[in-house]
């Protein structure tokens, strides 16, 4: 390797799910999801209707076995446009059918001054104008359809019992393990990127990996040996920026310049990847405590309808209309995705968050620094310590894949499915793959 780190663990322990079951007493109905992309089915809710007249045409796409990303390619090539002039409200499963919202910057042009996109994988559902760019985050929530495969249909009850309870106490907000990618190691990179160790990144990123030794074992060896045009050459076409650090290192760079081959994109996903490590530890622990549903004082409460924080302290705490509140899900408790401009908690729980962010070794000076040198902003944010499981379904059949349980529910947005399927389910089971960007997602 070509790092001191080599000889050392080189990767943080990966940010695990809480394996205390909020439903404990209900047992789990096992089997897989997303064994094919139509048992995974999710459909965007938009925060809002296009206008019908403006710069941007809006299109409700279904996508089915792709990225956001994929598809944002797709589009950019189809419309003529740069990659940058197509926007999307939130990102959406890979090993799924999805339908989502897209826009594209098309000044003085309509629908139908352009074909008809013709593609495998992609309809195009309707389309309509808006005057502004769909933005991440311009979206209510997401209505889930998903099937559990390798379960007897006669389960469904169960399934059911379960999701009424969480209709009522709601899901903790747990990051899921797709934001952490199919090496579990996008928090990893983030925290080497915001500390500038710029060699041990790129360790992380293409050399051996004994945790995953199945993913491009000859490519990581062979960068190991510094044989930077063989690993290009194992290394799989869907490794995007695998591929374009190697081609980089091919070319001669050192690891500052290689590095700059890693889009602006990707490296936000690997930073939001370490916030979220950061926020799963404080949450768990909110649940090992029993309080990742009540409000404590130094708290900052979150408002559900429009993000507003709040600081609560010992008369607020105890107030019971601030229970009521919190039954209706009109407000939460929130926690950390750290940044400088983050506002922090009080008292007790801002000490327990911010040695959650030292723990790591990163500190709020390394991502100033860090936001100095990439000319990426990391303003921080709160997120909700719960989600509300909105109108839940469940039903049991049978089609030509034999027997499955299909749970239905509305999360807001940022909320994982996966997360709520876990309780349902009462296991790690395998989910069919991972989520955006790529295979460092």
């Amino acid at each position: 390797m070509h790092s001191d780190h080599a000889s050392a663990p080189r990767r943080s322990t990966p940010p695990g799910l809480h394996s205390q079951w909020l439903t404990a007493d209900l047992p789990g109905v096992g089997g897989v999801l997303k064994q094919r992309p139509e048992d995974f089915l999710v459909d965007e809710q938009p925060q809002y209707e296009p206008a019908g007249a403006g710069e941007h045409i809006y299109l409700l796409v279904q996508k089915i076995g792709l990225t956001t990303s994929q598809a944002v390619s797709i589009l950019a090539r189809h419309f003529g446009v740069r990659p940058s002039d197509v926007g999307y409200a939130g990102l959406k499963d890979k090993h799924a059918v999805t339908r989502q919202v897209f826009s594209v910057h098309t000044p003085g042009k309509k629908p139908e001054d352009f074909p008809e996109l013709r593609h495998e994988r992609v309809a195009v559902l309707w389309t309509d104008l808006h005057a502004n760019k769909l933005r991440p985050g311009h979206l209510k929530g997401n209505r889930f359809s998903i099937r559990i495969r390798g379960v007897d249909m006669s389960r469904a009850p169960a399934a059911k019992r379960i999701l009424d309870r969480l209709a009522v106490s709601g899901v903790p907000n747990l990051a899921g393990e797709q934001r952490f990618g199919s090496r579990a190691n996008n928090h990893t990179l983030g925290r080497l990127d915001l500390l500038g160790d710029e060699q041990a990144l790129l360790d992380e990123l293409l050399g051996p990996d004994p945790a995953y030794p199945q993913n491009m074992p000859e490519a990581r060896e062979a960068y190991a040996r510094s044989d930077y045009a063989s690993a290009l050459e194992r290394c799989t076409p869907t490794a995007r920026t695998e591929r374009a650090v190697l081609r980089a290192l091919v070319r001669g760079a050192d690891a500052s310049r290689a590095l700059r081959a890693v889009d602006d994109t990707q490296r936000r996903f690997w930073i939001t990847a370490f916030q979220s490590a950061i926020f799963n530890r404080v949450l768990s622990g909110r649940i090992d405590a029993g309080a990742f549903d009540r409000l404590l004082p130094g708290d900052l409460a979150q408002k559900r309808h429009n993000g507003a924080l709040f600081a609560v302290d010992e008369s607020l705490a105890a107030d019971p209309s601030t229970a009521e509140r919190l039954r209706n899900f009109d407000i939460s408790p929130s926690g950390p995705l750290w940044g400088p401009r983050m506002m922090r908690a009080g008292g007790v729980i801002d000490a327990i968050e911010l040695a959650a962010l030292e723990d790591t070794g990163v500190t709020l000076a390394d991502m100033e620094s860090f936001a100095q040198r990439s000319r990426q902003q990391i303003s921080g944010a709160r997120r909700p310590f719960r989600a509300p499981v909105i109108d839940p379904e469940v039903e049991g059949g049978v089609d030509e894949h034999g027997h499955y349980i299909r749970c239905a529910f509305e999360l807001p947005a940022g909320a994982f499915a996966t997360i709520v399927m876990r309780e349902v389910m009462k296991s790690d089971a395998p989910d069919g793959g991972d989520d955006e960007p790529g295979p460092t997602e």
